[in-house]
């Protein structure tokens, strides 16, 4: 793969994008406000995972934020003063609401390339359901997560009751909900919140290699060991079955599986094309 880094336009200087070994780097970039979402920053991040999903050169997808946050959620300071949403009726407000979750956490979750966040520090509110939405969470060691909600009177967004639930059970989901306590690094690893737990200075760099390594995996296959994992969540095990027999004899077909085969024969790594 090319070393080449491209640089993709986001729109808005409060995204960043770049493209590297197959790796799409997406930065939250609002240091000054912890990375909080905005009504430049969403839309943009919203548009870039449509077009992670769409562009064939990108095999996975490495989030982070700038400065010492991942992101902190909504901009609170603007939750009271936001006179378009005043003018909204209830009906519209929901709709609304229901597909800006759907383009950003719900789209996160059904892409079907391997994703990775990164976490600098504090991963919060809708913030925090952005990175639980992703497939692997690398954290520094001076990150924190939070739910956040209960702090500002609000009930939950973006999924994180039902991403909470799913890698922690409703017991503990409940628990970080109801009273917002601030989970340190190390206890949200222990926890099963985070995968991995590295320096400061070595997160980065952590994060991107392991982002091209899946990058530079078998691009057919990781998708369908995505279906698998989806449906082991939601589905029986006759059915898992059934899929995965399914998905399998698919992913034999492909001509990364032979090629798989044959640098196992000729012991050497696979050059995987993701075809």
């Amino acid at each position: 793969m090319s070393t080449d880094t491209a640089k993709i336009d986001t729109g808005t200087d409060e995204l960043l994008c770049a493209v590297r070994d197959g790796v799409a780097v997406i930065t939250l970039n609002r240091p000054d406000a912890r990375n909080s979402l905005s009504d430049k920053l969403s839309p943009a991040l919203r548009r870039m995972i449509r077009h992670c999903a769409d562009d064939s050169a990108i095999g996975a997808v490495l989030i982070t934020g700038a400065g010492t946050a991942f992101c902190s959620g909504g901009d609170v300071k603007g939750m009271g003063d936001n006179s378009s949403k005043k003018a909204m009726g209830f009906d519209e407000r929901v709709a609304d609401l229901r597909e800006r979750e759907k383009l950003l956490t719900g789209a996160l979750v059904g892409l079907r390339k391997p994703t990775i966040a990164a976490l600098p520090g504090a991963a919060a509110g809708a913030g925090l359901a952005i990175a639980l939405a992703c497939d692997i969470r690398v954290a520094a060691q001076s990150a924190f997560l939070i739910a956040g909600y209960a702090r500002v009177g609000l009930s939950g967004d973006y999924g994180i009751a039902w991403l909470l639930t799913r890698l922690v059970g409703t017991s503990r989901a409940r628990e970080l909900m109801f009273f917002n306590e601030r989970i340190d690094a190390q206890r949200a690893e222990a926890l099963g919140l985070v995968n991995r737990v590295v320096p400061d200075a070595g997160l980065q760099t952590t994060a991107f290699e392991m982002a091209r390594t899946l990058a530079a995996g078998p691009r057919v296959a990781l998708a369908y060991m995505k279906d698998n994992l989806d449906q082991a969540i939601t589905g029986d095990f006759t059915a898992a079955l059934d899929q995965e027999a399914d998905r399998l004899v698919r992913a034999a077909a492909t001509a990364d599986h032979k090629e798989a085969v044959r640098a196992f024969v000729e012991k050497r790594k696979p050059n995987f094309t993701g075809s």
